[in-house]
């Protein structure tokens, strides 16, 4: 290859399984990695400053061009944990959400949710960062990623977003998936998929490697998080991008 492909990746727990297998793996020869929040990789990967990145799906309309690169994902076929919906009063009291600036999917899933599946009335607000302590009341918020975990610890209703996704459609739900904006060849994506595929296979290891007190990462890895971009994971995708349509 002529030059390294460049590849972006999500800075959270959710992604470490993935990762884990590409330090010392053949593929890293042609590979330049860096890592963001979602919503910027997603950025750069609809700009062209990176070939390949793990994005949330809901940047797919936006796209000239994209390849779905990879055998896995960032999914749910049930509860995922990370991403929910956090409030101090029932769903039907609350008045306001304040929306995660750090991930487009999740907050059109809820925003899908609100309209079809619970079928409220809320006022949502954008978000720059730093606004958890402004759930209370009946303003609730759209937490993701390792402050969703945390904030599990504060606030007593919590609803789960790919939980109610299923109950809404049967279907389990894709966050991120690795998109390319180009073709790449053949031999750089099975290698690719086999760097991904380590990290799954010695779960242990990554849970050892990432000391977190506040959720059971084991848990997390093999009962929130599901990994394989099956395809009943694409079917739900595709129902999801149509609601986005």
């Amino acid at each position: 290859m002529e030059r390294k492909v460049k590849v972006a990746a999500v800075s959270y727990l959710n992604t470490k399984p993935l990762l884990y297998g590409f330090r010392d793996h053949e593929v890293m020869k042609s590979t330049e990695l860096t890592m963001d929040y979602p919503a910027k990789i997603a950025r750069q990967l609809i700009e062209g400053e990176v070939d390949m990145a793990l994005v949330p799906v809901a940047i797919i309309p936006r796209m000239k061009e994209y390849h779905l690169i990879s055998d896995y994902c960032i999914g749910a076929d049930g509860p995922v944990a990370s991403v929910c919906l956090f409030s101090e009063v029932p769903l039907h009291d609350i008045k306001r959400i304040y929306l995660d600036y750090q991930s487009r999917t999740s907050v059109a899933l809820l925003k899908v949710l609100v309209a079809n599946h619970w079928k409220l009335d809320i006022e949502f607000v954008e978000t720059t960062g730093g606004y958890e302590h402004l759930i209370k009341g009946t303003d609730a918020g759209l937490v993701i990623g390792d402050r969703a975990l945390e904030q599990r610890l504060i606030s007593p209703f919590i609803y789960d977003l790919a939980e109610a996704w299923m109950h809404f459609t049967s279907l389990p739900f894709v966050f991120a998936t690795w998109i390319s904006n180009k073709p790449l060849p053949v031999e750089y994506i099975q290698q690719f998929n086999n760097a991904n595929s380590i990290g799954l296979n010695n779960i242990p290891a990554v849970v050892a490697e990432n000391k977190y007190p506040t959720y059971d990462l084991t848990w997390y890895y093999t009962k929130n998080i599901s990994y394989p971009f099956t395809p009943a994971k694409r079917q739900g995708m595709q129902r999801f991008l149509g609601y986005l349509r």
